[in-house]
This record gives structure tokens, sequence and C-alpha cells, in this order.
């Protein structure tokens, strides 16, 4: 009876250190146990995993510069091997991936935390448990295959890796290692391009490609988001252009316009003129503001809301003491330097003045009260 006891006791125990033991999951330090699983204290009977959150995981943002130049892929290294090892341009391919995904492309299960890489994941022996996902050399071949044989029609193995016994390379360099200051070759973007839309009224749409880069201060992922090397490089483009419904030609301008409401701020007959703030805004800026970029005045990114143009919301309030009337143009006679300004410039934008509050026979600027500095 007192064995039975013993045992009883034993297997109770055993139960609840079994509950108690938490599993340490490699590379998901600091990830909570309810980011997988629906219940208190997950079993291998009753696991309670929900639907796989990583999409929602991933949380790398991080620039090409962080990363390394040149990653030498070499885990493989055997004597019956062929092939040497291969030197990846990382940094090359992360500035590309910048308008396809970024990093998640090929870091597609990146935990919350540092990058981590390809072997973090992928087993290297192609004997393992878990089949459904590809061991090292499969994920590698995988993922730089199926993205190089999208545009170049081809990918054989001497793309990547040199036959062992034929280099001629003294320093025994891997293939790509001479790229690894390259980077990608600049490309010349358009200063505006003009679409002809099968519209019957307002059917010309003039994108001023410059303006949205330079002015706006837009980076080319805010708009070439998921795109691939096939666009650019594919050989038979003919074959890869996709008929795109009216949403999706839309789609793009829609993360800051209103493609929806006044289509005719777009659609025109004739092709329409670059942006004049004063024209658009009735804010002329030309004469102080014009070398300022949008986002100075305009700092909520992507944002060009209108802001109230009375002067002192971004300089205060303007004295006699503190504003330096030369700026203008215009340095003041010692009469009017002693005038509020308000007494001039009734206008709270400090527009043309007005002379007629003391004079009856005089106005600017056919009388200037002072003298000119630079031509107006």
């Amino acid at each position: 009876m007192k064995s039975k006891l013993l045992l009883l006791i034993f297997i109770c125990a055993s139960l609840l250190n079994a509950q108690n033991k938490k599993v340490v999951h490699p590379n998901l330090s600091g990830v909570s146990c309810k980011t997988c699983h629906s219940c208190e204290v997950p079993t291998k009977e009753n696991p309670c995993i929900k639907p796989c959150p990583r999409d929602k995981m991933i949380s790398i943002d991080q620039s090409p510069e962080e990363g390394p130049e040149v990653l030498i892929i070499d885990k493989f290294k055997e004597q019956s091997d062929i092939y040497a090892p291969v030197a990846f341009t990382h940094r090359l391919h992360a500035e590309m991936s910048g308008m396809s995904g970024g990093c998640k492309m090929c870091h597609h299960y990146n935990p919350p935390g540092q990058v981590i890489g390809c072997s973090d994941c992928h087993e290297l022996t192609r004997k393992r448990v878990d089949v459904s996902k590809p061991d090292l050399k499969g994920a590698y071949h995988r993922q730089c295959m199926d993205c190089h044989r999208s545009w170049s029609g081809k990918v054989e193995c001497v793309s990547c890796h040199e036959t062992i016994g034929t280099s001629k390379n003294k320093k025994k360099q891997p293939i790509g290692y001479k790229g690894k200051n390259r980077v990608h070759p600049k490309i010349i973007t358009p200063d505006k391009i003009k679409f002809d839309t099968p519209k019957t009224s307002g059917r010309i749409v003039t994108f001023y490609h410059s303006e949205h880069n330079e002015l706006f201060g837009l980076e080319c992922q805010s708009c070439h988001s998921n795109e691939s090397c096939v666009k650019c490089h594919n050989k038979n483009k003919s074959a890869s252009l996709k008929v795109k419904t009216t949403e999706q030609k839309h789609a793009v301008c829609s993360n800051c316009h209103n493609t929806k409401l006044n289509c005719s701020s777009c659609h025109l007959d004739t092709a329409k003129p670059g942006f004049n703030h004063k024209v658009s805004t009735g804010f002329d800026n030309s004469k102080f503001h014009s070398k300022l970029l949008c986002a100075r005045c305009h700092t909520e990114k992507g944002k060009f809301k209108g802001l109230n143009n009375e002067c002192m919301n971004c300089h205060g309030k303007w004295t006699q003491e503190n504003f330096n009337h030369k700026i203008t143009g215009l340095v003041l006679d010692e009469t009017h330097a002693a005038i509020e300004c308000a007494e001039c410039h009734l206008d709270k934008t400090f527009a043309k003045p007005v002379c007629n509050n003391c004079h009856d026979d005089i106005s600017f600027p056919k009388n200037i009260p002072g003298k000119l500095t630079k031509k107006k």
C-alpha cells in the first residue's frame, strides 16, 4: 500500500513539473507564449497554437548599410564538392529589395529583435525531422533561383558557383566577391510622365516624377513598394505585362490622394503644368520661402495639409526691435522704422503695405518708404 502511494505521488509530481516546465524556443527571447499559444500552459498533447502570426511579428527596419557588405556561403564545404563557396553581395541585394518588400523578402519569418541568419531556422542536414521546412541548402537555392530565374529566364550553377580547380583567381576569392563595393547603377528617372488614358473626357494625366521625389520628399519605396527586378530586367517584358484594373492603377496614388473624388484634378484634356504653390494653395512662397523644402513647414511626413499662413505661426511676434526689414529688400527710413508693423501691414501675412491710413496722395510701390537694397 505504501509503495502504491509513493508511486502515485511521484506520478502527480512529474505531471505537475511537466506543466510548469517551459520550453525555451531559440531566437524568441522577449516573445510572450501568448503570441503563439491561446492557453496558459501549452502541452505536447494540447499545444493550443493560434494561426501563425509570423508576418505580424516581423519587425526588421534596417538600412542596407547596417548589414554586411558580402557574405561568404561556405557551410556546405565537403571533399566531394565540385563548386567553390559563393560570395553573396548582401548590401547590393538589400538596396535593391527596398522596392520589393525590404529585408523580409529573405528574412521572412524573423522574430522581433535582431536580424537572424538563414541557418538559425534552416537545418544544415538534409535528414531532418520537419520536412515541411527546406534544409539550408534548399532554402538558399530556392530563394536565389526563384528570383533570378524570373527575370533572366534561366539560372545555371556557374552563375554563382566557380568550379573547383578551374579558378584563375590567384586570391581564390569566390564568384561575387568582386561586388564587395558594388552598388546598383543609378536609375535615371523621368522629369514627368504623360499618361494617355482611355477616358473620352479628361484622358490626359500628367505625373511630375521629379516633384514627388525631390520637392515633396517621397522615397522610391513610397510608390514602388511591391515591385521586383522583373519590371526592368525581364528579357520578355511584353509577356510579363498584366492588364490592370482601374483600382489597381489608382492604388499607388490613393496612398496620398483621394482618387474617388474630383477626377478633374488629374484628368485633363491637355497636359497639366507643374506644381505652383500660389496657384494650388493661394499662398505665394516664391519671394521668401522658395528655397525651403516642403517638410520644413509641412512637418507630418507625406501629409501636405493647408497651414495657417500668418507669419507669426512660424516666426513669432515681429516688432521693430526683433525684425530686420532689410531682408525684404527695403531699408525703412527713420520715420517708418519707428512705426508699428501693423500700421502699414493690415494683413497678418504682412503682404503689400497700405499707405492711405496716414497719407492721401501716397501709395506703394509708387512711393517707397526708404531705400531698396535689391531688386524686388
